[in-house]
């Protein structure tokens, strides 16, 4: 539980993530970091491509191997070995959703056989009747007809792929969905009605989301919560709407900077801010976490600390 009461759903505790290149030293992908997801919110991760968002993502549903740190899932260690029971668990609890809905689909299968595939491996239906019936209301769920089960992926456009995906994790009746930037590969007609689909699906069945993007005007629309990631470190956490009124860290400044204004004569007037990482000196006071006011944290040392506060006045 949290100090306010909410249920922790996912604890991610100094994480570490490292990939190995033959006899070279290894490339830590991401560098101690730390969040938590309560239980039916959708906690944005946003950042650069590079900057390890994905990488945690495949870290939490145990894809990628952990060097460090713990990964908690209802309180129970879920990084490393753990029991067969609980890998069961977290495989039927955790889905993903990919951000390629080109790649991510067998070409050479049916959407039937795509979306049971983790029906079949569970063995988590009773008989052939009752497989086919949750396939059935899976694709309705994502707005699809069930006729669209005979079919091959190449037959749908790239929303309907999309949903199809989306499906593919439903029917396994999942807690926590983590959503890989699931909207960059659609056209920008589509991206609306995914988006509302996926807001759509967490208010009827309770789900839980961790929404990887780099595009801030759609975090702003759909996340609760938003974590800033540069180079593998979270470098500032706050509720949605206080991190777009009072972006701190330069980072999280910049990439506010970049986001696009509708309105063309205020575009034209916009200062992008590039960031500098070398304008942090780290030599003597070395950068802390910490949270400047309730619920917004930001990385700095003393003296960056000290400014930020000024500037929240």
């Amino acid at each position: 539980m949290s100090r306010d009461g909410r249920e922790v759903l996912v604890d991610v505790k100094n994480l570490r993530v490292e990939f190995r290149v033959k006899a070279k030293e290894p490339f830590v992908a991401v560098k101690d970091v730390s969040f938590h997801i309560f239980k039916g919110e959708t906690f944005g991760l946003v950042g650069e491509s590079g900057s390890g968002k994905t990488t945690i993502g495949r870290a939490i549903i145990r894809i990628n191997e952990t060097a460090g740190g713990e990964i908690l899932f209802k309180g129970r260690r879920i990084d490393g070995n753990i029991s067969k029971e609980l890998d069961r668990e977290v495989t039927q609890k955790i889905q993903m959703i990919f951000q390629d809905p080109m790649a991510s689909l067998n070409e050479r299968a049916k959407v039937d056989y795509i979306v049971s595939e983790g029906l079949y491996n569970t063995r988590n239906y009773r008989d052939e009747r009752d497989r086919q019936a949750k396939v059935e209301k899976a694709l309705e769920d994502v707005g699809l007809l069930p006729e669209f089960a005979s079919r091959f992926p190449h037959e749908f456009s790239g929303g309907q792929r999309q949903r199809i995906g989306v499906a593919r994790a439903l029917i396994m009746e999942p807690e926590f969905i983590i959503a890989d930037e699931p909207i960059s590969a659609l056209d920008v007609s589509i991206r609306a009605q995914v988006l509302n689909l996926l807001s759509k699906l967490q208010k009827g069945m309770g789900l839980t989301y961790l929404f990887i993007a780099h595009d801030l005007s759609v975090v702003r629309f759909i996340t609760d919560r938003v974590a800033v990631i540069t180079k593998g470190e979270i470098v500032e956490l706050a509720e949605t709407e206080e991190l777009f009124t009072n972006p701190l860290h330069p980072y999280t400044r910049s990439l506010l900077s970049a986001v696009p204004i509708p309105d063309p004569i205020e575009e034209s007037k916009k200062e992008v801010v590039v960031y500098d990482p070398s304008a942090h000196d780290y030599s003597v006071h070395k950068p802390r976490w910490v949270e400047i006011k309730e619920g917004h944290f930001v990385l700095g040392n003393d003296p960056e600390i000290s400014a930020y506060r000024e500037m929240l006045g």
